[in-house]
């Protein structure tokens, strides 16, 4: 059985390759900060005192405050876009499965760690469907939340958009960094 793995070059071509393992990779990290999650409550309107009054959020489960669930997911993808994996090429989000396995608190220092789960051709010939396998760990190495998401692509990145590489594993077809 062929195992999907997709080369991220300048022209981001899907490959179906036999025998090799689904390309991987790690975010750079970043810390998260109550101004973080302060933020996210003015964007959202999710104010809850859980998010935004450590008093209260003291007398929780928690013992403080924590941050929102779906500012992990939105965090989560955005430091995947700073492996050069999907800017520029993703046409739409077409679903996303999530699980909340440890509450994310101000001071912890998060990355995601990516693996191309899937790839297939769809019937128009210049995109293509990816699904990726994201987890997002803190500085502990604990699982915080973890989903998978498929994204429709096209197969060709758009040069406007690429801003460079953080990973070679993930795009060994572009030029090494400065």
């Amino acid at each position: 059985m062929a195992v999907l793995t997709q080369h991220f070059g300048h022209d981001n071509r899907f490959e179906q390759q036999s025998g090799r393992t689904a390309p991987t990779g790690r975010t750079p990290g970043r810390t998260i900060t109550a101004a973080d999650i302060g933020a996210f409550a003015g964007l959202t309107g999710d104010y809850n005192p859980v998010h935004t009054d450590e008093a209260f959020a003291q007398a929780t489960e928690f013992g403080a405050c924590v941050a929102h669930g779906p500012m992990g997911i939105g965090m989560a993808f955005g430091l995947a876009s700073r492996l050069d994996l999907i800017d520029g090429t993703v046409i739409a989000l077409l679903g996303v499965s999530w699980d909340f396995k440890a509450p994310v608190r101000p001071g912890d220092t998060i990355h995601a760690d990516i693996t191309v789960a899937e790839m297939r051709a769809v019937k128009h010939p210049d995109r293509g469907l990816l699904g990726l396998g994201i987890a997002l760990v803190n500085q502990h190495g604990a699982v915080a939340q973890a989903g998978t998401a498929r994204l429709l692509m096209r197969r060709t990145a758009l040069d406007a958009a690429r801003w460079g590489e953080l990973d070679g594993a993930l795009n060994p077809a572009s030029p090494p960094p400065p």
